[in-house]
Order: C-alpha cells, then structure tokens, then sequence
C-alpha cells in the first residue's frame, strides 16, 4: 500500500514534490478522521451519550473533526470534479474547530493543475486502509508516513535535505546523545524527524514520551507546515514558534537553553547573511565565516545549551577545512 501511494502521480500528472504535499495531507486528513471515528464508536457502544462530548476526544488526544470533514465525505466524492474542493472544504472545516491546526493544513487540492483522477485513485487507495486500529495507530501511520518521506526524498535528489534526514542518520545521533527526559531543541528541524526518533527512544526505554519537552524552528514555511502535522498525528507536543522563521535573524527561542541540540543543517551556506551578523553575541567562538554557514549553526547550538547539555549535529565532508 505505502509503495502504492508514492508511485501513484507518474510524471505528466504533477511535480514530485507537488504530489509529496498531496499525499502528505490526505494522510494526515484520513489518520485524524479514522481516530475520530474510533472513538466516537467506543462512546456510542458504552451508551452514555457523550459521542459528541469533545472533552471526550480532547481527553485522548484526538482532534475534533466535523461531520463534513470526516473520511465518509471525502471518499464519496472521490471520482467527481469536486473531489478537490470537498478535501479543501474538509481542511478548513478542522482547522476552524482545533486552535493547534490552524493555518497549518494543506487547501490548494482544488486547483485547476492538480489532475482530480490522480486525485481521486489516492483517496481510493486510502479508503481501503484503516490508518487508525487497534494497538499503536501512532505508529501505523508513521510508518507510512516516513515511507513516503524517504521515497519522495529520492525523488527530489539534493533538494529534499531541507524536508527529510534519513531514518538511520538521525537514529545514530539520538542513540549517542541519548535524550532520556529534558528539554530537545532542532533549530533546522525540517519535518520533525529528530523529534520523532528522540520520542521512539524514549518509549524503546520504557519511558514516556511526557519526558521529554520538544522546542523547534524551521524557516520553510511549507517544510514547517509539514512537521507540525508529522508531530500532532504522533501524539507530540512541540513548540515550533507560531511561525516559519529564518534562524539566524529571527531567534523564536532566543532566551532558551536545552538539555538536548539535534540537527541536520544545510551544507555549506554561502547565503546565510553571515555579513550583517558579525557583532552577534551567538558567536563566543569567533565570527563564522561569511561565506560559509556551517560554523554559525554549531555555534548557534552550543549557545542554546545549557550547563550539562549534549549536542549532536551532521556537518558535511570537509567542514574542518572550509573557509
């Protein structure tokens, strides 16, 4: 099924990474809705009356979605013209009814240059999977989603650095500096992948997941969309800033320290702004170069951690010796 969603656009339809933000919503849209409908179920059996209760839902973690929001609407529109719009339609509803989504979900599934027969084969293809079942659905649907993540990063090449870091990567780095409980902060964190492995390590643990306080920025607004989904259909509560923000200028955790710094910055920067930053007090260890961002980020993370702090960072080939 997972190979099947990713492979479904075939070239003349839509740009790989047009189709990425596709299938990424339509997941997270089909997870929220299939929870929901869980447990909506579960009250209706117990017979007390409180299938619409959203204290009930908020209890567990599960965002309230809408009658007209739900999978069953979107499924039944699947192969008419107005898939498209019923999606959007859908997108808005929930994030008028849950504070944590709003601004946050994709709403461009009507447009004209989004082919709707392509579009309609994925909600297919979802409609025949349950995302939420018994056990840990957090963990079916990451599952899929990080599949997807990886096959799209292989299709968009160099570009998908900023949106994904693969799986075995950011594992090492969360194994070797081993976040246990505390404060874990990525100041690049692209779709939450560090989050996401830092959470896994402490539940392979036996610990909790409430252990750990997640702290994050990205400057892609469309990449920050995308990680505050991959995080909110996880069950973790983050603190990405209330907007996407470039680091060096925009600081959205300026006066925080962290117990834990994982990050997968860009490579080689010569774009940063390095010139208009030279008296920044981030820097203790000398001015970074101008042309060159790898030593701003790392000083950037060593500033952010405090006394007994323990850092974990990918630096590309060759950044002892650059300029």
């Amino acid at each position: 099924m997972r190979k099947s969603i990713c492979q479904r656009k075939r070239g003349k339809f839509i740009d790989p990474s047009e189709y990425k933000n596709v299938v990424l919503g339509l997941i997270f849209l089909k997870y929220i809705s299939d929870r929901f409908e869980q447990k909506h179920a579960e009250l209706v059996a117990e017979g007390e009356g409180f299938e619409e209760d959203r204290d009930e839902y908020e209890a567990d973690g599960i965002f309230w979605v809408p009658r007209d929001a739900r999978w069953e609407a979107v499924a039944s529109a699947a192969h008419t013209p107005e898939v498209g719009k019923v999606i959007d339609n859908a997108m808005r509803q929930i994030e008028a009814e849950n504070d944590s989504l709003k601004g946050i979900l994709p709403k461009n599934f009507a447009r004209q240059e989004l082919d709707k027969r392509m579009l309609g084969d994925v909600v297919d293809l979802f409609t025949n999977v349950k995302m939420a079942s018994e056990g840990n659905t957090q963990d079916v649907l990451g599952r899929t989603y990080e599949y997807c993540l990886a096959k799209f990063a292989e299709q968009e090449g160099k570009n998908a650095g900023e949106f994904y870091t693969p799986t075995c990567i950011v594992r090492t780095l969360v194994e070797i500096i081993q976040p246990y409980h505390g404060r874990v902060y990525d100041p690049c964190c692209g779709s939450g992948g560090m989050f996401v492995q830092s959470a896994q390590f402490v539940e392979h643990h036996s610990g909790s997941i409430r252990d750990i306080s997640v702290f994050g920025q990205e400057s892609n607004p469309t990449t920050w969309k995308m990680a505050k989904m991959n995080l909110a259909i996880r069950g973790i509560e983050a603190d990405l800033g209330p907007h996407n923000a470039d680091t060096f200028f925009e600081d959205l955790h300026q006066d925080k320290r962290f117990d834990f710094v994982l990050a997968n910055p860009p490579f080689n920067d010569s774009d940063w702004g390095g010139e208009r930053l030279r008296d920044d007090p981030r820097w203790d260890y000398g001015v970074p170069p101008v042309g060159n961002a790898n030593f701003a980020w790392m000083q950037h993370m060593i500033h952010h951690l405090n006394d007994h702090g323990r850092m974990g960072m990918v630096l590309a080939n060759g950044s002892l010796s650059s300029q």
